[in-house]
């Protein structure tokens, strides 16, 4: 019997009883489904209504304008709560289920309904407060209104006292100056009678020139005061009067009697004593009057703000109590209030605005009458959906803990069949497993066993199992030709390994001729460029030369005939002057261009390691380039620092400069573009030196970036390009020169070469004799 006839019967047994325990579980867990979403249907029936609630306590205790609002929310959870509940009835299967989902579905309805009637008595409640609200703003304005008039009252009859005070004061200060005058001028009349008999002791004219100048001055100040006054006739009647007296001589000392003057004066004086008497009496009366009336006013004034702020607080409590829904405290406020209608129409106001705040003051209260009727009707209507609300939780609740209970019962009974049926399949599974593994294992660790001896001689011979008819023969069969074929492949693989070697070597052969054929054509390229420079140079010396030959034996010819004047001679010595400059100058830049071409020469042909100052060595790599820097119009710019040292072979680092040069003219300036090089020398570490080589060309697309050091790669093969040029300096920098190597370049924004370099290159003798 084959091996899987044997596993599948391992197997098909086990399978056979998951499958029947799995039907009999797909049928209790469909039940089981069927019951979870009853219990989460029923738990988010239980949070609907929970929120229904919470919508009508938000609806009740929200701000007017915020009512719909809730109320929307409060109808749509309502609606959402009903159709969940009939989805839920139909999710039930047994009787109590279907009995609990309608009787919530009912008290739901009844809830809404209670609710409905709610929104319209709080709706007319809110009407009704915001009408109390005008009245109540509307008697505050009316108060103000008597409350302003009065004080305008009160400021006239101030007013009207202080112009009374004003007066009186003036009549008082008029009988006060006047009984002064009265005074003086009985007290003249005196001592001129005294004089007239002979009585009067002393001096009889100074005492009577006294008393007259007291006359005049007491008489002066009344006239002054009369004319402050306003009384200008009286002022001009006292005036002439005094002007008569003083013009007309006194009585004689015979008769003692007063003149007329005299008499007419103390006439005047009476008269005018009396009027002000008067009027002081009658001013007295008029003041105490107004002080009356201010008192009075003042006093309306202060009840007509005590009735303000009664109502302010009226208004305070009412808000209040309908804040709180306490019918209670509404009809308290309703029987303070009783009297308030009373108090405004006993008040001394304008008629007009008494009757506007008796008016006000009867609706408000007629107002606050019917909202605590409301109040009370809201109180009792969230009395009935509050025990409505018991029901509904409790029926929720009882859903929740019947469907839970469902799910609870479903899921032990399909635990209790995967668990006994598990214990079956597993002993009958355990038991065909270990007699079929018996007839497995057995040919099995035979066949492990030649197999592993094998593998130690692969000549022992073949393995035995190879005749059997199932997959171990088949095993075995392989294995035989497996390890044949292994010896077979042991000698191929022999064979390819010594055709490596010879290949590698040839390799590494044509690497070294390819890097000298280079180095001969960097150096032949620079013989020509320094061959080409030198003849400019060497042909103006010559040029120049010739010319100064003729100008000598000019001279000379012209000194032997003695016809040389000093002009000329001063003009021959100048050009002579000037053509020795400009021999030695191009001469010694000849000169220069000779020491640098030997330099590098000498450094690529030696290729020995030295010590160099990085700037002169640059300095003079760069004069040696020049003329093919100059043939295509470029610019080349420098930076390094005038202290760098390295020691390294030199003669390697000019060729991988050449070289990045050369390719940055063959391929970054395409059709006789001209454009700028940079070479950037820094100090990276303390122990590394890096070179930056920059160019402005065209740049290299992302797909050949990757390829740029292969060998033989190159884009200008048309122009004769080899391919060979970054791939010997990548050689050079990494093998040569210990470095490292590494290009960045976008198209359209030229090429970066950097290249880190050892400021010690370590030689492979010292590494070893170090080792």
């Amino acid at each position: 019997m084959r091996i899987r006839y044997k596993v599948a019967l391992v197997g098909g047994i086990p399978i056979t009883i998951a499958a029947g325990i799995a039907v009999i579980a797909w049928l209790l867990l469909s039940a089981a489904e069927r019951t979870r979403n009853g219990a989460v249907l029923a738990s988010t029936v239980y949070r609907d209504l929970l929120g229904v609630m919470t919508d009508r306590d938000d609806y009740i205790r929200s701000a007017r304008n915020e009512r719909s609002l809730h109320a929307s929310d409060l109808t749509q959870l309502a609606a959402t709560s009903l159709s969940r509940l009939e989805d839920l009835s139909n999710l039930s299967a047994g009787a109590a289920h279907k009995r609990t989902s309608r009787e919530t579905q009912e008290a739901l309805k009844a809830y809404r309904d209670r609710m409905w009637g709610l929104m319209q008595i709080t709706i007319r409640n809110d009407r009704l407060v915001a009408e109390m609200a005008e009245r109540a703003a509307s008697l505050v304005e009316l108060t103000d209104k008597a409350r302003v008039r009065q004080h305008a009252s009160n400021a006239d009859i101030i007013a009207s006292l202080a112009e009374s005070d004003r007066k009186l004061r003036f009549a008082r200060d008029i009988v006060d100056h006047a009984n002064e005058v009265r005074a003086a001028l009985a007290t003249v009349l005196q001592q001129e009678a005294q004089r007239a008999t002979g009585t009067l002791t002393g001096d009889p004219a100074r005492q009577i020139s006294f008393g007259l100048l007291r006359l005049r001055n007491t008489a002066s100040d009344l006239i002054q005061l009369l004319r402050d006054t306003g009384r200008a006739g009286a002022a001009d009647e006292l005036a002439a009067l005094m002007r008569e007296y003083e013009n007309v001589p006194g009585p004689g000392a015979s008769d003692g009697g007063a003149t007329p003057v005299q008499q007419r004066l103390v006439v005047w004086v009476e008269r005018l004593v009396k009027l002000n008497s008067t009027e002081q009496r009658s001013l007295h009366e008029e003041m105490a009057q107004l002080l009356t009336y201010s008192v009075n006013a003042s006093e309306t004034e202060q009840e007509t703000q005590k009735i303000a702020i009664t109502s302010l607080k009226l208004g305070q409590r009412a808000a209040d109590a309908f804040t709180s829904r306490n019918a209670d405290a509404a009809e308290q406020i309703l029987s303070d209030s009783k009297t308030l209608a009373s108090t405004v129409a006993s008040l001394p106001i304008s008629p007009l605005i008494q009757s506007d705040m008796v008016d006000a003051i009867g609706h408000w209260r007629e107002g606050l009458a019917t909202t605590a009727e409301g109040l009370r009707a809201q109180a009792g209507i969230i009395s009935e959906m509050d025990s409505i609300a018991g029901t509904m939780i409790s029926n929720a609740a009882a859903l929740n803990d019947l469907f839970t209970s469902d799910a609870d019962r479903i899921g032990q009974t399909v635990r209790t069949i995967l668990l006994l049926g598990a214990a079956i399949g597993l002993l009958l599974g355990t038991g065909t497993a270990f007699v079929v593994a018996r007839s497995i294992t057995e040919p099995i660790r035979r066949l492990q066993e030649k197999m592993i001896e094998l593998a130690a001689d692969p000549y022992a011979g073949p393995i035995a199992e190879a005749a059997r008819q199932d997959e171990l023969g088949s095993m075995a069969s392989a294995a035989n030709f497996f390890v044949s074929e292994i010896g077979h492949r042991e000698e191929a693989l022999r064979l390819a390994k010594n055709q490596a070697d010879a290949t590698l070597a040839e390799l590494r052969e044509t690497q070294s001729n390819l890097i000298q054929a280079e180095k001969l054509a960097s150096l032949g390229q620079l013989v020509a460029g320094v061959a080409h420079e030198i003849n400019t140079p060497l042909g103006v010396a010559l040029t120049t030369s010739t010319a100064l030959e003729r100008e000598v034996n000019r001279l000379e010819a012209q000194v032997s005939s003695g016809r040389v004047s000093k002009t000329e001679f001063s003009a021959s010595i100048a050009r002579l002057i000037e053509g020795s400059k400009l021999l030695l100058s191009n001469l010694s830049r000849a000169i220069d261009l000779v020491y640098s071409f030997k330099q590098v020469a000498a450094d690529q042909a030696s290729g020995e390691r030295r010590r160099f100052d990085v700037k002169g060595w640059l300095d003079e790599l760069l004069t040696s380039l020049g003329p093919v820097l100059r043939k295509g119009g470029h610019e080349v710019a420098v930076t390094c620092p005038p202290d760098l040292v390295l020691d390294t072979y030199p003669g390697n680092l000019a060729q991988v400069l050449t070289n990045l040069v050369m390719n940055a003219l063959v391929h970054a300036y395409p059709g006789g573009r001209t454009g700028r090089i940079t070479i950037t020398v820094s100090q990276h570490s303390l122990e590394t030196v890096r070179f930056v080589f920059a160019d402005d060309g065209i740049g290299v697309s992302p797909q050949n970036l990757g390829k740029i050091f292969d060998p033989f790669f190159t884009t200008g093969r048309d122009r004769g390009s080899t391919g060979l040029g970054l791939h010997i300096v990548y050689n050079l920098v990494t093998a040569r020169l210990q470095g490292n190597i590494d290009v960045q370049s976008r198209p359209g924004n030229g090429t970066r070469f950097i290249i880190d370099l050892p400021v010690t290159v370590v030689d492979r003798a010292e590494a070893a004799l170090a080792v």
